[in-house]
């Protein structure tokens, strides 16, 4: 009996990591797409001669929870990922890089403008959630 409740043990701990997921910020393609929600929104509230598509954010939003569902992510998991005061620091700092990486003066409201066009013109993900005005 002991050498079968060891073998179950042993067991459960090898099947454990297949079957666990991974934490959502660890979900590349669910979190880069928040930080281009995340971007997308501070350039529309930074430039105003662009505004939001926000119909296609909020749809887009919704497909990316749907994702998540179906990946297996219940959406108490979902909710807490996307409520918590840690992930939205992190993702701050990523935006904050993001911004700079592409030579965003964060006091310039035209230098958000000039990166909210060139995603425009490029029909980059974050482009696809903006309009020139």
């Amino acid at each position: 009996m002991k050498r079968l409740m060891i073998a179950l043990t042993a067991l459960s701990f090898s099947v454990a990591p297949a079957n666990a997921k991974p934490p959502l910020r660890e979900v590349a393609r669910i979190d880069d797409a928040l930080l281009d929600l995340g971007v997308a929104d501070i350039i529309r509230k930074n430039c105003p001669s662009i505004s939001a598509r926000m119909v296609a954010a909020v749809f887009y939003l919704r497909s990316l929870q749907a994702e998540a569902r179906d990946m297996g992510y219940t959406d108490d998991e979902i909710e807490a990922y996307t409520k918590s005061d840690a992930e939205k620091a992190r993702m701050r700092a990523r935006g904050d890089a993001f911004f700079a990486a592409r030579g965003v003066d964060t006091s310039d409201p035209q230098s958000y403008c000039a990166l909210g066009l060139a995603e425009i013109e490029k029909s980059s993900r974050i482009g696809s959630l903006l309009r020139a005005k």
